[in-house]
């Protein structure tokens, strides 16, 4: 909200004059002055975060959109770069990078494809642990 209304003081002060014009939408003239004056630091700081997201898109690409925030960071740890693991998680967020979607219903190995000795195996142990002992239904 403040940064909308300095924008809007910063428009229109050579109409109105910036003292009137804060007082009217209910800011500081010092507030007003110290947004002017890092201004410089703000543009900086966007274009340090704009390389870091264009280098976190390039990360995303060569591995085909498999790395998550947590790869991403320790790919720019071995790059050399100096960055928060959260930063990056929250640049991630912000201009929606993503993983890739898997299909949840297909199987990651072998091991767990039906038809297989392994399964089979496991088919024979369930039907020995799901049978009833005689002493669980009671009788002695």
């Amino acid at each position: 909200m403040k940064n909308a209304a300095w924008d809007f003081v910063s428009a229109h002060a050579g109409i109105f004059g910036i003292k009137r014009m804060c007082r009217a939408l209910g800011v500081s003239r010092s507030g007003y002055y110290r947004w002017t004056a890092g201004a410089e630091v703000r543009a900086a700081r966007q274009a340090d975060e704009d390389a870091l997201v264009a280098e976190i898109r390039d990360i995303q690409a060569e591995h085909h959109g498999n790395y998550g925030a947590l790869r991403v960071h320790a790919e720019l740890r071995g790059f050399g770069h100096t960055v928060n693991r959260k930063r990056v998680a929250r640049l991630m967020r912000k201009h929606q990078i993503r993983t890739a979607d898997r299909d949840m219903r297909r199987p990651r190995s072998r091991s767990c494809v039906t038809g297989t000795a392994s399964a089979g195996a496991w088919a024979e142990s369930a039907q020995a642990v799901t049978a009833p002992s005689p002493r669980a239904s009671g009788r002695a």
